[in-house]
Formats: C-alpha cells, sequence, structure tokens
C-alpha cells in the first residue's frame, strides 16, 4: 500500500514516514503545495495524509484537484487547525477523515486502514475471488486453502494487482507503487520482472491459477 504525506513539519513528516514504514506501507512524502501537486498528479496512491495549512497553498484546493480529476485515493486532512468550518469544507470536498493535531501514530495508521478498506475493499478486512483468500489486516494471502509464503514486496505486488485487475500495468507503474520516488533503482525492470515471476511461481506450487498475464510490449494485466 502506498500513503502520500503532504505536511510541511519536516519531524512530524519523518516521524509518520518512518511509523508507517515499520506497518508495510511505502511513504512518499511532499513539504509543500507545489510538490504534493506534482506528485499526485504522476503517481497513484491508496491514501493521502494531507495538512491543510501549507506553505505556498492551500491544501482544500488539493482535495479540489483531486475530486476534479476523478481520483479515487483516500484523503485524511491532518492539520493543527481544529476550527469546525474546516472539518466541514474538507469533507464536502471528499475528505474521508479528519485528525487533528497533535495525534498518535496509532490511531493515525487504524485510521489509514479504515479508510483503505472502506475505498479498496467495501468495507472488508477481506478480499475473496475464486481460489484466493487475502486478509489486508493480516496481510496473508491462502490460495486452495494453502498459505502463500510471501516476501512483504511479493504480497504488496500481489494487492495492487488484485486492485487492478483486468487493467495493464505498466513494469514502471508497479516500480513507482513498489519503491516509492526510488524509481531509479529499477533502470532496466528486472527487479519487478523477478518479483513477478517469483510471486507466479509461488502461487502455482499452491494449485492457483496463472492470472498473471505478461503483455509484449506494455507490462502485466491480472487477467480475471
Amino acid at each position: 500500500m502506498k500513503i502520500l504525506i503532504v505536511e510541511d513539519e519536516e519531524k512530524l513528516s519523518q516521524s509518520i514516514a518512518e511509523y508507517l514504514k515499520h506497518e508495510n506501507y511505502v511513504c512518499d512524502v511532499a513539504e509543500n503545495f507545489n510538490e504534493a501537486m506534482y506528485k499526485i498528479g504522476g503517481f497513484d496512491y491508496d491514501c493521502i495524509l494531507l495538512d491543510i495549512s501549507l506553505p505556498d497553498g492551500n491544501g482544500l484546493n488539493i482535495l479540489k484537484a483531486l475530486k476534479a480529476d476523478n481520483k479515487t485515493e483516500g484523503v485524511i486532512i491532518i492539520s493543527a487547525k481544529d476550527a469546525i468550518d474546516d472539518k466541514i469544507i474538507g469533507l464536502q470536498l471528499g475528505a474521508d477523515d479528519y485528525l487533528a493535531k497533535p495525534f498518535h501514530l496509532s490511531e493515525l495508521s487504524a485510521r489509514i486502514v479504515s479508510v483503505i478498506r472502506r475505498r479498496r475493499f467495501d468495507g472488508n478486512n477481506t478480499l475473496k475471488f475464486n481460489e484466493f483468500l487475502i486478509d489486508t489486516l493480516a496481510k496473508t494471502v491462502y490460495v486452495n486453502g494453502k498459505l502463500l509464503d510471501l516476501t512483504k514486496t511479493q504480497y504488496d505486488l500481489l494487492l495492487y494487482f488484485v486492485m487492478n485487475k483486468n487493467r495493464v500495468l505498466s513494469k514502471i507503474a508497479i516500480a513507482e507503487h513498489l519503491a516509492g520516488d526510488n524509481t531509479e533503482f529499477f533502470d532496466n525492470f528486472d527487479i519487478v520482472y523477478a518479483h513477478v515471476k517469483n510471486l507466479k511461481k509461488k502461487i502455482a506450487q499452491a494449485g492457483g491459477t496463472d492470472y498473471i498475464k505478461s503483455i509484449y510490449g506494455m507490462g502485466y494485466k491480472f487477467e480475471v
């Protein structure tokens, strides 16, 4: 799962990112309005943590841009402003939740889980289709009742495929999802190929169907 932290307080954004990385999220950070708009335009996220008060713009305008572009990211406003007007406007513009500073990181994590569950899994903690059973809280995957021994990257990759089933995903999109801004480490995308190959192998060993199709010259598609 990929998170964007839009926060100009460096210490706070770093502490949030470090905590969420231990919770197995991939985190990007934007310190101002323009950087946030650039990253939202270039990447897809599962959840955006959005400060309203930014040095070069109003975070509420980011919400407006998301809505105008029909983006599906979940949004949690994190702001020192506890005025009821800001909360109401933010929620009216499409934010999923509002958390006033200061807050406990464990509470923030719980709210992220809740937002992603509502947005991506229709409010469920488990995703079941055909021979697959995915528990998004326990981060486990069963195929034909057999627990798959997946690495964190393989789990994230499978979930990304499932959430985008029947859509062609380019290798660069997969690399960006798995590594955040560090796509320079995937110059030839060999590591993407390796992760896909190993994931397909583990699914096959459990008797699962090979849903992951290679689309020549484009990328991969989880075809259901």
